[in-house]
């Protein structure tokens, strides 16, 4: 069996963070490995405090995990420190991890901050150790510098993100008036995956970036090439919606 490893924070609600990106490993038939990064008091509604991790015992948790498995794929999502950022990028770099999406996570949907003043450039900074970069519409500004709100702009931002390092980014439309529409880039081409609007209440779109980017891991987990695993990610992502009701 392929295995997964996600490194992000915990949240007892379970529709996000390490819970749901190890639900979607499971479901995409892998192992589900993982390092927690924060803790979380949060709902399906709110974040209401966070408890970093040290990154000392960030890379303690890493050491432990690659004496015993092969990791074939990971997901990296709310580090909740700038620190913890570098720490990332360390053992990526020391244990040679492939296969690394990176969820650009920067705040909550409520504007609570789940990562420090300086998270951006360390962000910035990790974002050449990642396979694939899945920012949102506000991430993917603070990333690039650029407003956002044609696919046209996010195709521009999508450049100058693609300029930091990453083999791919996918910026996630979810953000835009009408139709959602993601935009993939690898420095040549743009792929547009475009999806139907979804009503509902708040918490049935909690945590859907986690679900999506640990769906791209596990793909990728899977041998898949990036392409189709970001289509089979979105797929399991809309199944998770609409099973939310």
């Amino acid at each position: 069996m392929k295995t997964a490893l996600t490194i992000a924070g915990a949240d007892p609600s379970g529709g996000a963070g390490i819970q749901t990106d190890l639900k979607a490993f499971s479901s995409f038939g892998v192992l589900g490995l993982s390092v927690i990064t924060s803790l979380t008091a949060q709902n399906n509604g709110a974040v209401r405090a966070k408890l970093v991790i040290p990154p000392s015992f960030l890379r303690k948790q890493v050491d432990a995990l690659v004496e015993e498995f092969r990791i074939d794929a990971v997901k990296v999502g709310m580090l909740g420190s700038s620190a913890n950022a570098t720490a990332v990028a360390r053992v990526i770099e020391r244990y040679g991890l492939k296969n690394v999406v990176l969820d650009t996570v920067l705040s909550s949907t409520g504007g609570f901050p789940l990562i420090d003043g300086k998270g951006v450039e360390a962000i910035r900074k990790l974002a050449r150790r990642s396979t694939v970069i899945t920012p949102n519409i506000p991430e993917a500004e603070a990333l690039s510098g650029v407003e956002i709100k044609t696919v046209e702009e996010m195709e521009k931002a999508a450049k100058e993100i693609f300029a930091l390092g990453p083999e791919y980014v996918l910026i996630k439309g979810g953000h835009l008036k009408g139709s959602p529409v993601d935009v993939l880039y690898d420095g040549r081409r743009f792929d547009r995956f475009p999806g139907a609007r979804v009503r509902g209440r708040a918490g049935r779109f909690h945590g859907t970036g986690c679900i999506l980017s640990a769906g791209i891991a596990a793909g990728l987990a899977n041998g898949r090439p990036v392409r189709k695993a970001v289509a089979e990610a979105k797929g399991y992502l809309e199944k998770v919606i609409r099973e939310r009701g």
